[in-house]
Order: C-alpha cells, then structure tokens, then sequence
C-alpha cells in the first residue's frame, strides 16, 4: 500500500521580537497604522503541511508520495526531503514562482503576527493523482492547500476509487459548502480539531453529531484533551496525548499526529494504538523547535511507546524496526 501525502509546501521564516507588540500600538490610530518591528533573530525553516506529514511518515518508516506544486527556490529542500525517504516526484517546479513562504512574528507574550504568501501553491489544482499507478489498495491524504486543489483531489480520488484520508484543517474558513461536501463524500477518514468542526458543520447547516456521522471515521483532536476517534457516528476510542519533556513548539504537531494516523490506518492496527501512535508523534514533533527537525529512530519510537503507554506496539510494526 502506497501513502500519498497532497497539501501545502512551504517555507517557515521564523522571527522573534524582544519586546510586546502591543506596547507600539496605537488603536486610536489604526486607521492608518505604519509599524516595523525590529527582530533579534530569523530562522528559514522546511515547513508546509504535506511537507511536514511527509517527513514524519519517512521517520516512522514509510516512503511516502508527495503530490503539489513548489518554487524555483525548492531545489534543497527537495533534495533534503529524498535524502529522508520521501518521495518527491509527484512534485512539479512551477519557473519564475517562490515556494510558499510564512513569514511569523512572535512577541515576548507569543502573541504572533503572520503574514503567508502562497507563491506556487496557486499551481496546486494543475496537479493531479491520475497515472500514477494508485489503486484501491493506497490511501492519498487530502490536506491543506487552494479549495480548487482539496476539491480536485477528491474528485479525482472518487473517480479512481482510491480510499483517502480528508483533513482540510486551517483552510476550513476559505472552503465553501459545497467544497466541504465534495470532501466528505467519498472520504474513508475525516479529521480535524474541535474547532474546525464547529466551523464545518455551521456551514454545511448540521449539528456536530451529523457530521461526525457523515464518514465511516472520523477523528477530532482536542488539544491537551487529547483526540476522539468515531465509526459510524459512534465513539469508537478515546485517545490520551502522550506527555511531552519539554514544550518547545506546538506548530506541527497536527501534521505529525496525521502521519501516525495514517501509518496505523494502512496497517490495519486497532484504533487505540493508532491513536496512540499518532499522539507519540506529535509529541516528538512538540519537543523542538520547527516541523521538520525532530529526530528518532523507530527503536527509540517503539521503547517509547511502551515506556509511555505501558504496552508493545503489535508484530505488524515491529516487524518494520531496524535492527538496534
């Protein structure tokens, strides 16, 4: 079975202000507010939703497919991304265009300013899953990206009667009701937080409960809460987080928790340890600073997990460890 990951590269530009923005802000005179802010440090960093579910599938083992559109600026990250176990060729260079880029700004208070500039990502609903060989037997990831690009996907999947995994996470406010139910009509899995929920099912016109009936599974995250996981409509399993030894930064945990959820989905593994899989991942991912730089090996994964939950992960995955 082949992982197919669609969504978002990008660039992470990462900037920390020494001071609080709102001590230079004057809301009397935001009718015609003119702010710099002057930043101590600014780090370039790999980022992109599909970019980071990739990379952390690569880590847990998988040779993922990634399918989008990048810049003329991309030729390092894709090499970086190969080098990982990623495969890249589904992703096409778009000439005289920038990758994706967010530039983000955080205070002493973390509050953030964020400006995202989508550069080749407009190019994403050129891309498609056709003649690529995938059957029944895969699972392509739907996420984040252009409402044209999500909505293409899905067609596409529909068409070819390839099971997919939706999860259109923070471009639920720019998807329109009939893109969200193009999503959900053929979708094998849904996913999302609590709050994208809310947002979905106000705009189709639901309640919560019809929308979370409305796939054969359907995953909500929650947070420190941790993540509920439905069949049918019904509570099939309530999943913990994994604790986290040091909080460093919460961006990508999300992309790394819908790794581990498609890892265990396409092994069949029961819901509770694909849960928990899912939140082990993005723990690590919460552990350092960026989407892409936390390291593990899958012996270190599997002692962790048995050290955290208190219970071996299934034959099926360590058959795939390395051998220590």
């Amino acid at each position: 079975m082949r992982i197919v990951v669609t969504g978002s590269l990008a660039f992470d530009y990462i900037m920390d202000f020494p001071g609080y923005f709102k001590d230079h802000l004057l809301l009397e005179k935001a009718h015609i507010l003119s702010v710099s802010f002057l930043v101590d440090s600014m780090r370039k960093m790999r980022g992109g939703v599909a970019g980071n579910i990739a990379y952390n599938l690569a880590l847990l083992g998988e040779r993922p497919l990634v399918v989008g559109a990048a810049g003329q600026d991309f030729g390092e990250y894709r090499v970086w991304l190969e080098a990982q176990g990623v495969d890249t060729s589904g992703i096409s260079t778009i000439a005289n265009e920038f990758t994706s880029s967010c530039f983000i700004n955080t205070d002493q208070a973390n509050n953030q300013i964020v400006a995202f500039y989508a550069g080749a990502m407009g190019h994403d609903h050129h891309s498609t899953l056709a003649d690529r060989g995938l059957t029944a037997n895969d699972l392509v990831l739907i996420s984040p990206t252009t409402p044209l690009a999500i909505e293409r996907y899905a067609i596409e999947c529909q068409q070819l009667g390839i099971p997919y995994i939706f999860d259109p996470g923070k471009q639920s406010p720019r998807l329109e009701a009939e893109h969200i139910k193009t999503g959900l009509a053929g979708a094998k899995v849904f996913v999302g937080n609590d709050y994208e929920f809310g947002m979905m099912a106000r705009k189709l016109d639901i309640s919560e409960a019809e929308l979370i009936a409305s796939t054969p599974m359907t995953v909500i995250t929650r947070g420190e809460q941790g993540s509920l996981i439905y069949t049918n409509g019904q509570l099939a399993a309530e999943i913990p987080t994994a604790p986290v030894h040091e909080v460093k930064d919460p961006t990508g945990a999300g992309d790394a928790y819908l790794a581990g959820l498609a890892f265990g989905l396409v092994r069949d593994l029961p819901l509770e340890v694909t849960g928990r899989i899912a939140a082990l991942a993005a723990a690590f991912a919460i552990e350092e600073r960026g989407c892409q730089e936390h390291v593990y090996t899958r012996v270190e994964f599997v002692e962790r997990y048995k050290a955290t939950f208190g219970a071996d992960l299934p034959v099926e995955l360590l058959s795939t460890v390395e051998a220590v």
